[in-house]
């Protein structure tokens, strides 16, 4: 179920894969979620604006969307061990500054559908 956006600057480097085949067991460990529920969809971001401006900033937002029920010690831990995911795989240029943020939501399970068909 967990429904993840990793928006990053293009300049960032982060090897997409390699990263959510760490992140999704990594989502599984924490809160108890399936692994084959996880889905992980990247977004480059073409300009980005921190701060005052200043051009050698770049970020990275994650945000995890996941079913409400959790504990906030839960939702907690979940963000901490993302934000150090993070802080290992992504690598910004020589004396660029580099901006990590992780938000844990929770969505409604009351209303959330989905539903899953295969192809053919």
């Amino acid at each position: 179920m967990p429904q993840i956006t990793v928006d990053h600057s293009v300049d960032v480097k982060l090897d997409r894969r390699a990263f959510a085949a760490e992140l999704h067991p990594l989502v599984g460990e924490v809160i108890g979620a399936a692994v084959a529920e996880c889905k992980t969809r990247f977004r480059r971001v073409e300009e980005s604006y921190i701060g005052d401006g200043a051009a050698a900033r770049e970020v990275v937002l994650l945000e995890i969307r996941i079913l409400d029920g959790r504990t906030v010690e839960q939702r907690t831990a979940l963000a901490e061990a993302l934000l150090g995911l993070l802080e290992r795989s992504a690598v910004a240029a020589e004396g660029v500054e580099l901006h990590l943020a992780v938000d844990v939501v929770e969505m409604d399970r009351r209303t959330y559908r989905k539903s899953v068909s295969a192809a053919g």
